[in-house]
């Protein structure tokens, strides 16, 4: 069983201690790993979740991950960081540096779920998408819908949402019921829709090469 959207935005995911090697995930990353570890057998890898609702506060992640890591640094022989920047404006990586730990590449899991080089090679052509993706989905009021007050005042939408033209839904499954939710989502915020099937992209080949330490 999967832990629930809801824990994993507000509370995260605990790691049991059973592995040789962790990795600290944002938790709207667990279902994912969680995913590829038990596909693959890694019952060496270990997983712990931040909140994923620090996603909505990226000056509170680095200080997170970095006592995280500290925490668990006697644990474990490896210790990876599944974040990107995050909006963290290179600190997450200066910090990982710091504390000789690595952590998955690109600005953000839009650009790793989709493969760092495919979407870089499209963002002179996105600037005006907005993009979700299965967790986000799932979890868009929390994340998007109420921290906006486009609950209490839809009259804002324009506001927030005038320049962008698209949602994309960055697909990790194949699911019609999550695919007909963010079509509902575009529809909320007035935008055109775009699925693009991405599965798991760079996070599968860098958790693949993290389990073999």
């Amino acid at each position: 069983m999967f832990p629930s959207d809801d824990t994993l935005t507000e509370g995260g995911l605990p790691a049991s201690g059973n592995g040789r090697v962790l990795v600290i995930a944002c938790g709207a990353l667990a279902r994912e790993i969680l995913a590829l570890t038990r596909l693959n057998g890694w019952d060496h890898v270990d997983l712990q979740c931040l909140p994923a609702i620090l996603h909505n506060h990226p000056e509170r992640i680095t200080d997170a991950v970095r006592q995280a890591v500290e925490r668990h640094r006697e644990n474990y022989r490896t210790i990876h960081v599944a974040y990107a920047d995050c909006g963290t404006g290179g600190q997450l990586q200066a910090a990982c540096e710091d504390m000789g730990v690595t952590m998955i590449a690109g600005p953000h899991c839009y650009s790793f779920f989709e493969g760092n080089e495919a979407f870089s090679a499209r963002a002179e052509d996105e600037f005006t998408a907005f993009y979700l993706t299965d967790f986000l989905t799932r979890q868009f009021d929390a994340f998007v819908w109420r921290p906006l007050g486009l609950d209490r005042h839809p009259q804002l939408r324009d506001s927030y949402f005038g320049h962008y033209e698209k949602l994309v839904y960055l697909a990790q499954t194949d699911d019609p019921a999550l695919t007909e939710t963010a079509r509902d989502c575009a529809e909320r915020l007035g935008l055109s829709f775009e699925r693009r099937a991405t599965g798991y992209g760079d996070l599968a080949t860098t958790m693949a090469r993290w389990a073999q330490d």
